[in-house]
């Protein structure tokens, strides 16, 4: 997909809305905007596309029946107002595309959950399937159980790890403002910025955090972490206003289109790069920084000189070089308690000594994705 004008006749694409498109300042769902928002999203699946709707909203939706007069900061009660909202939000969008027949499907994702390799695969499948079926499905993370997921409006990063997930031509990300502009929206001689082709374009961008509403956690910073994830995986982005959807999906000449700057990815690799949590680190001496930043090589226990935090076999942990850096993450295949035991020594070393099973790798290459190096 070059252009916006193709959305038109997409075949594949996942739709995200925020919070305060489809909530009052004072909590509940506004069924007229959320019915818009179905109305746009029926008239591009007319045209021969499948969507996936990515839907903020159910805490959010939460608050009134709750006697809530704001998001609360507390996350067990953060947790119960998704409990009671999420069902409230499924319902709305079920009321909203009756009269089509459509029906809808709820996915709930926690994002690290789907690092794993059992976990991905479901979700692709459930998704696949749901399309195939004709089922709109409406994601969203699952607040009820999130620990600290629940608390950086993570659905926009969702969307975008959902559309790499879907191998969907195109996200658009629908949020209370009309596009990216080059300062504060509201403020006198700020403009839209109508394409952005790669990250130089963002230069001189100046961006805030949470809109007005007060009932999301984004902001457009998320956005644009979004866009990046998307772009940087071969996925194109439109960003506007969920009162423009419809011409944005008809591919009109509104928002900001980010245009794709790579390559399609291994689907995990990327929910692993992106979506997972690290629950600790592995130090790594210079000899293995090279085998795993140059040669794509796994990493060994004898290239090792600390392990840090607390993780079981299978978590996400981050690889350090001798400075401190983040070099890569990797699924750890040992728990961090049998780590020192094993630092600085041969595979060979480790199966005459300790018997069978102890001579595997401490982080497969397949497990294992590169992080680029922070700016600046």
């Amino acid at each position: 997909m070059r252009s916006r004008a193709d959305l038109a006749s997409a075949r594949r694409v996942v739709v995200k809305v925020g919070s305060s498109s489809l909530t009052t300042a004072a909590g509940g769902l506004d069924e007229g905007r959320l019915g818009a928002l179905v109305t746009a999203v029926q008239d591009l699946r007319g045209r021969g596309a499948e969507v996936v709707l990515v839907s903020s909203g159910a805490i959010a939706a939460g608050l009134a029946p709750l006697g809530l007069a704001r998001r609360p900061r507390d996350l067990a009660t953060q947790q119960a107002a998704a409990s009671v909202g999420q069902g409230l939000l499924v319902a709305a969008y079920d009321r909203a595309l009756g009269a089509s027949g459509t029906p809808v499907g709820q996915v709930l994702l926690t994002a690290e959950d789907v690092v794993r390799r059992g976990h991905y695969r479901n979700a692709q499948r459930t998704l696949e399937r749901l399309l195939g079926l004709g089922v709109l499905p409406v994601v969203n993370e699952n607040d009820t159980v999130a620990t600290d997921e629940i608390r950086f409006g993570d659905n926009d990063r969702l969307a975008a790890l959902v559309a790499h997930l879907v191998r969907a031509e195109a996200l658009v990300l629908l949020s209370d403002v009309d596009a990216l502009h080059d300062g504060p929206p509201g403020r006198p001689g700020s403009r839209r910025v109508p394409l952005v082709a790669s990250a130089a374009d963002l230069a001189d961008v100046v961006v805030g955090g949470t809109g007005g509403a007060g009932v999301g956690t984004g902001g457009m910073a998320t956005k644009l972490a979004a866009a990046g994830i998307a772009t940087s995986s071969g996925v194109p982005v439109l960003l506007t206003s969920a009162a423009l959807a419809g011409e944005g999906l008809a591919g009109a000449d509104v928002g900001t289109w980010f245009a794709a700057t790579g390559r399609r990815r291994r689907t995990r690799l990327l929910w692993l790069a992106h979506a997972a949590r690290s629950r600790g680190a592995l130090v790594l001496d210079d000899g293995a920084v090279r085998a795993v930043r140059d040669r794509g090589a796994s990493l060994l226990p004898a290239g090792v000189r600390e392990v840090r935090g607390e993780f079981e076999a299978g978590d996400a942990v981050d690889l350090l070089d001798g400075t401190g850096a983040v070099l890569a993450r990797g699924l750890v295949g040992y728990a961090a308690a049998e780590v020192p035991a094993l630092l600085g020594r041969s595979t060979s070393d480790l199966a005459r000594d300790l018997g069978p099973g102890w001579d595997r790798v401490l982080v497969h290459r397949d497990d294992l994705v590169l992080v680029p190096p922070a700016p600046g």
